[in-house]
Parts: structure tokens; C-alpha cells; sequence
């Protein structure tokens, strides 16, 4: 069983900054990507950022320029440097690992860490 655990939420206020980790439970041979998706509350969940295990990024339009995503090596925690952060950034944001299972990916999700941007 795959277990995906955030840390680092918390308060911020506008223009500040937050770094969110995220580790997984199980060896890393199997891990496609991982991911950082957040909720606002009446949102739907939506991608923040995402790092596949070779390196290759991809960002949300809205956090191009302010948040990083990155990994140290395949086996420490993902983490997504937050800078600059707004208002409407507050959110419940989980990690989401990506594991490969022959054929398939399969989806396992965090239980999500609040951020909240407040002065």
C-alpha cells in the first residue's frame, strides 16, 4: 500500500512565502510522477504543479513565475516552494503520486494540507 504524506501548510500572508513536502511510503521504482493539486472551498480540485521522476515539470498558469515544484533525488520528498503568494492561493493542497502497475497508472492521493493567505 502506497502512502503519500503532505507537510508545511499553514498561514501565510500576501507576498509570502510556504513550502509544502511531500514523501511517499513505499520504494520509488514504480513512481511515474507526483503532483501538487489544491481546493478551494465550492472549487474543484485543479493542478498546481507536477514533476515526473525524470525531471520534467509542468505548471498551472496561475503560479508560472511564483511556485516551484522540485525533487532532491528519487528517493527524498517532492516539494513545492510557494513565493509571492495571493489571497485566492488559499486552499486545501494535496500531493498526488502517480504509480505505474503494468500498463496502468494508478492514483494516490494525500490528505491534503490547509494553506491559508492572510494578512
Amino acid at each position: 500500500q502506497v502512502r503519500v504524506v503532505e507537510s508545511g501548510g499553514g498561514l501565510a500572508q500576501p507576498g509570502g512565502s510556504l513550502r509544502l513536502s511531500c514523501t511517499v511510503s513505499a520504494s520509488r521504482f514504480r513512481l511515474y510522477a507526483m503532483g501538487w493539486y489544491r481546493q478551494a472551498p465550492g472549487e474543484e480540485r485543479e493542478l498546481v504543479a507536477r514533476i515526473t521522476m525524470s525531471g520534467n515539470t509542468n505548471y498551472a498558469d496561475f503560479v508560472k513565475g511564483r511556485f516551484a515544484i522540485s525533487r532532491d533525488s528519487a528517493d527524498n520528498p517532492v516539494y513545492l516552494q510557494m513565493n509571492n503568494l495571493k489571497p485566492q492561493a488559499a486552499a486545501v493542497y494535496s500531493c498526488n503520486a502517480e504509480w505505474t502497475i503494468g500498463d496502468a497508472i494508478v492514483d494516490y492521493w494525500g490528505q491534503g494540507t490547509q494553506v491559508t493567505v492572510s494578512s
